[in-house]
């Protein structure tokens, strides 16, 4: 086979020359389906100048989070933000959006606001049913919904970008478990929102793994935070008073700030085993102070990467999907922290 021309690239992809030389030189007034397709038939044909070009056409993701009070949103926010710098080959635009995750109605509107100024959307939510009501709509138009983090039932979303949370879960019954060893003793269990399915599926396997392999470890209490930091530091605090039994907390969520400083004032440090996830800063912190015993962490900069390279995928400015949508998870001690 010859040379490849221009010529060759529209009649692949079924438009016209002048379509081509503006996706291929940037120059704009395509639509988004077009460009696919000649981006698309340029990599396949090997046209080398349109293997890391910048698309002409900037696309719109809407990103929905809590606010950045909470560290490990705050983690992703700063993630996205910074991808537009990182990823310019993308041309994707990320408009951050604050939710409450106690009012799913105020977040099924705000979605159905989107629908026409947004070409895409990320969220980190809760699963509820107007919810993913709304997000079936936004996917209906031909637009990619992606749930990072924890899942939402009946989304019909285009993918799932995170870590298996039952398996995370697990892992912390598992060391919970070798932890407090073979006397074992009560556990509390902190969750932010059951109706979030990823902290849901945490529980499930904690619990799972304590049923399985360490019936000494009794699970007292699941109580919920509603991912509010204060409230997991008084729920803790309170539990303790009547229980004086509780030997370890794994907490699933925010507040592990708020969690030490109720077994401190109890005087219960270096008596508990504390499990959370997420490596912020402050956790970071405790870990080295020897006030957490294990971190489960899942990576938010990777979590970010991933969720842009299948929307990139998606919208057929990146040649690959990413090899995984499913997310590792880490474990830091004081040894790694």
């Amino acid at each position: 086979m010859g040379k490849i021309t221009a010529k060759d690239i529209a009649g692949a992809a079924n438009v016209s020359l002048s379509t081509v030389d503006r996706v291929l030189n940037n120059r704009g007034g395509v639509t988004e389906a077009k460009e696919r397709r000649v981006v698309e038939w340029a990599r396949k044909l090997k046209i080398d100048r349109a293997l890391n070009q910048r698309a002409a056409r900037t696309l719109r993701i809407a990103v929905l989070l809590q606010r950045p009070e909470n560290p490990f949103h705050a983690a992703v926010q700063t993630n996205f933000e910074a991808a537009m710098r990182d990823f310019p080959q993308f041309n994707f635009q990320f408009r951050i959006y604050h939710i409450e995750p106690a009012k799913p109605g105020a977040t099924a509107s705000l979605i159905r606001s989107l629908l026409k100024t947004c070409d895409g959307l990320v969220i980190v939510s809760a699963a509820d049913e107007s919810i993913a009501a709304a997000l079936r709509e936004f996917g209906r138009l031909g637009k990619p919904v992606i749930t990072l983090v924890t899942d939402i039932a009946g989304s019909e979303r285009f993918a799932y970008v995170g870590p298996d949370n039952v398996k995370a879960g697990r892992i912390a019954g598992d060391m919970m478990g070798r932890l407090l060893g073979k006397g074992g003793g009560d556990v509390l269990v902190v969750s932010g929102m059951l109706s979030m399915m990823g902290h849901e599926e945490r529980e499930a396997g904690f619990r799972a793994v304590l049923n399985e392999r360490y019936p000494d470890c009794r699970i007292t209490d699941v109580l919920e935070s509603l991912e509010r930091a204060e409230r997991a530091g008084d729920l803790v605090f309170s539990a303790l008073k009547r229980n004086c039994a509780i030997r370890g907390i794994y907490n699933a969520s925010a507040g592990a700030s708020s969690v030490v400083n109720a077994v401190e004032s109890l005087g219960r440090a270096g008596e508990i085993v504390f499990i959370t996830h997420e490596l912020t800063d402050d956790r970071r912190q405790l870990l080295r102070k020897g006030l957490i015993d294990v971190v489960i962490d899942q990576g938010p900069v990777f979590e970010v990467r991933t969720a842009i390279e299948a929307l990139a995928a998606f919208f057929g400015r990146k040649e690959d999907p990413p090899a995984s949508l499913m997310t590792p998870v880490q474990l830091h001690t004081i040894e790694n922290c």
